[in-house]
């Protein structure tokens, strides 16, 4: 089925996205009949859930067994992310979640690859993990990239700028990250095994990217391209990717501007971690109004903090950082990118060491 048959987020008033009784514009084996294609089902589920308060919708679109992977620990089982949802609604009943674009791959046989990118603005009028009610607003970030098969979603991906949430909020990142390292170190040893895990396979790898070979054009460029920037410092190539006056939206709410400032943001991440190694673990991309593409990259980095940057001194840990990067191509080159990882659960892991 090609790209072209299913509309993008992009351009789109929200009326349209959730229109009632659209056509079935796509083969959707096992999905509920409401769903237009994989865009619709993304968009329309995320609002019914969000939006609309269905939280126990949830039971019939994620496998019961699925797993949600964050960079401060993974949740278990849709049970889990019933609760998680619950939770985060209680501190937020007034959560609007935007859909910015859905950026996709895959078909019924051999499941789908979506990465979804949202805007929330929300009130925090309820306490939460992060401390008391602040009764502030925020607008924040976010990226679910998910493996979907037969209305459910297997496992995924999520990645949201809650350092920019907790400093919008008014709150102490510092003190909310070492809270959070207290509560690693007293949970139980499996939990936390997967980030190490994690940072061997990231540090090990040696591949550019695994699927390059069953991946597009775009994809693959874009894989290479990351891969000679991050991996082997040719922050000089960003030149040749990006173009001169790209707009790059970066975690905390920064807003880079041009060739500069993108590579002064690569040097300043990789400065405080020098030694990092970057795995590229998906990519896909989708046609953009004629002109180009939208890239989705989902990636891993594990580097130690041996450099200054990133909040706090050196402290000598080994950090691990899970993204994903959205980039707008036109004629070959990115105009605009948007990029997320958790910079809060970052800092919690430089807390890790101290009692």
């Amino acid at each position: 089925m090609s790209h072209a048959q299913v509309p993008s987020v992009v351009m789109r008033d929200i009326t349209d996205l959730l229109a009632a009784n659209l056509p079935r514009r796509q083969p959707l084996a096992g999905f509920d009949p409401e769903y237009a294609d994989i865009v619709d089902y993304i968009v329309r589920c995320t609002h019914r859930i969000w939006e609309e308060g269905n939280v126990g919708l949830i039971r019939t679109h994620y496998a019961p067994e699925c797993r949600l992977h964050t960079l401060a620990g993974d949740l278990d089982g849709a049970e889990a992310v019933v609760a998680n949802t619950i939770k985060t609604l209680a501190a937020f009943p007034d959560r609007q979640l935007y859909a910015d674009n859905v950026i996709w791959s895959g078909d019924e046989h051999n499941g789908f690859y979506t990465s979804h990118r949202i805007t929330s603005s929300m009130t925090n009028l309820g306490a939460s993990e992060l401390g008391p009610a602040t009764h502030r607003r925020a607008r924040v970030a976010t990226i679910a990239d998910c493996v979907v098969k037969a209305n459910r979603i297997h496992e995924e991906w999520l990645v949201r700028d809650n350092l920019h949430l907790v400093l919008q909020l008014g709150l102490d990142p510092h003190a909310i990250a070492a809270r959070g390292a207290a509560e690693d170190r007293a949970a139980p040893l499996e939990r936390r095994r997967w980030r190490e895990r994690e940072i061997a396979r990231v540090s090990s790898s040696q591949e550019v990217y695994a699927e390059a070979a069953d991946s597009p054009e775009p994809a693959r460029v874009a894989a290479e391209a990351w891969h000679t920037i991050w991996n082997e410092g040719a922050f000089s190539h960003v030149r040749d990717v990006y173009a001169s006056t790209c707009h790059v939206h970066a975690p905390s709410g920064r807003v880079l501007f041009g060739h500069g400032e993108t590579i002064g943001f690569m040097v300043h991440l990789l400065g405080a971690l020098p030694d990092a190694r970057v795995t590229v673990d998906h990519v896909c991309a989708i046609p953009y109004a004629g002109l180009g593409h939208d890239i989705a990259i989902r990636w891993t980095l594990a580097g130690t903090h041996s450099g200054h940057g990133l909040h706090r001194p050196p402290t000598g840990l080994t950090l691990l950082i899970m993204g994903v990067t959205h980039w707008r191509t036109i004629d070959g080159r990115v105009v605009e990118e948007w990029t997320v990882f958790d910079e809060l659960a970052l800092l919690r892991q430089m807390y890790w060491g101290e009692s």
